[in-house]
C-alpha cells in the first residue's frame, strides 16, 4: 500500500484482530477520525509464524479462521466507514503484528496508531504489542482497554 498522503488530512492506523479490545480500538479510532476529519487505515495481520510445529490440519484450520475474521472485519470497516462518512481502508498483511504495524505506519505516514490492550496475563511479564509500540514509536500511540 503506497497511497499518496495528503498532509492536510490526518491518517490514523488502527490494528484490529477481532478481539474485544481491538474492536474497541476500532470504534475509538472511528470516533477520532470523525472528530478530526481524518482517514482511517485498519490493519489485520495474519500471524502464520505462530503455527510452526502444529499439524497441517491445525494450521489449515487456523488460517481459515483468520481469513474468516479478516473478511468480516473488512466488511465491517467498509460498511461502518461509509455509514459514518469516514474514509476507511482495510489492509491485510502476513507476519509479525509489531513489524507490520510499524511498517505500514511508516508507509502511510500515520499521524497516530491505535491498538487494543492485551488481555493475556503473560504479557505483564514479557510485554505486550502495545507496550512495545509505545516504547519504540515514532508516532503517538493510543492503547484502548
Amino acid at each position: 500500500m503506497t497511497e499518496a498522503h495528503d498532509d492536510n488530512v490526518p491518517t490514523l492506523l488502527v490494528a484490529i484482530d477481532g478481539s474485544q479490545t481491538s474492536l474497541r480500538a476500532g470504534a475509538y479510532a472511528a470516533g477520532m477520525a470523525r472528530r478530526q476529519n481524518a482517514r482511517i487505515v485498519c490493519l489485520f495481520v495474519h500471524t502464520i509464524g505462530v503455527f510452526t510445529g502444529l499439524g497441517a490440519e491445525t494450521v489449515r484450520s487456523q488460517l481459515e479462521t483468520q481469513n474468516a475474521i479478516a473478511q468480516e472485519l473488512r466488511k465491517t470497516a467498509e460498511t461502518e466507514g461509509a455509514r459514518l462518512g469516514i474514509d476507511a481502508t482495510f489492509v491485510e498483511r502476513k507476519g509479525n503484528p509489531y513489524t507490520e504495524i510499524v511498517r505500514l505506519a511508516d508507509e502511510i505516514r500515520a499521524d497516530a496508531v491505535i491498538v487494543g490492550a492485551s488481555s493475556q496475563a503473560g504479557h505483564r511479564f514479557v510485554g505486550s504489542l502495545a507496550t512495545h509500540l509505545v516504547r519504540d514509536a515514532r508516532w503517538p500511540v493510543t492503547v484502548v482497554p
